[in-house]
């Protein structure tokens, strides 16, 4: 099969945005089923709190469409398990701390279960940012010079890039209108080279399809960022808001 659409969430829990930020995901996963109820894998890295996190997702996928939701969770420091994605209809990595996200799914093999078998994929908010190919994963110094609010950091001090799940070729980062991010990608697509990166507000999708276009939805916007053309360092940025798309090769 052909790798399935990736649907990234910056995220929010405004119930006005739910129908728009989670619908075309759990279309995607009916329709992989063909018929009955899609199941929905969760996963949440388990911070203490994992039921009460699952119930929270569980119920705004449920008030949005008819499916079935399945917690997968994972203990904090350790590795999520590829084989938990089979026989599901869709995957949605969930939000939390995007280190732990990052350590938990790079390497396990999901990114290419997902690519492999066409399942579609749905990220909020970590579950965004580790879906990229170098994923940016935190920070709020860049040099030692802050770019963003030390609260937005990851409970990491410089900014951080590291491996991801490889399922949509630019770099995303979340949060950018609520938590100031966007001004932390900007950086980090100048110091670390990155060719592009989409910073994604709260309560908004960036839908990404098999024909290399992105499609924004929801309440804000997503702002694409590119190195300038003329190499000195500086970026060119785009803000598309809901009905916009853009091109991501």
């Amino acid at each position: 099969m052909s790798a399935g659409p990736v649907f990234l969430v910056g995220g929010g829990w405004d119930p006005g945005a739910a129908a728009a930020v989670h619908g075309p995901f759990l279309r995607a996963a009916g329709a992989a089923r063909g018929t009955g109820v899609p199941r929905i894998g969760c996963v949440l890295v388990d911070e203490g709190d994992g039921a009460e996190q699952f119930a929270r997702y569980d119920a705004v996928l449920r008030a949005v469409g008819s499916c079935a939701p399945v917690p997968l969770p994972v203990p904090l420091g350790g590795r999520f398990d590829a084989g938990r994605a089979r026989g599901l209809d869709g995957l949605l990595v969930c939000g939390g701390l995007t280190p732990a996200y990052q350590e938990a799914l790079a390497g396990s093999g999901v990114g290419r279960w997902v690519r492999e078998s066409g399942l579609p994929y749905a990220g909020f908010s970590a579950g965004a940012a580790v879906a990229a190919r170098r994923a940016v994963v935190g920070g709020w110094l860049d040099g030692g010079t802050p770019v963003c609010p030390a609260d937005s950091a990851e409970d990491l001090a410089e900014i951080e890039v590291r491996d991801g799940l490889g399922l949509v070729p630019f770099a995303v980062d979340v949060h950018a209108a609520q938590w100031g991010t966007l001004a932390r990608l900007t950086a980090a697509v100048a110091r670390f080279g990155l060719g592009h990166a989409v910073a994604v507000d709260e309560n908004t999708l960036v839908e990404v399809g098999a024909d290399g276009t992105a499609r924004v939805a929801g309440l804000g916007r997503a702002h694409s960022v590119r190195p300038a053309a003329d190499g000195d360092g500086s970026v060119r940025v785009r803000s598309h808001r809901a009905g916009e798309s853009f091109a991501v090769r």
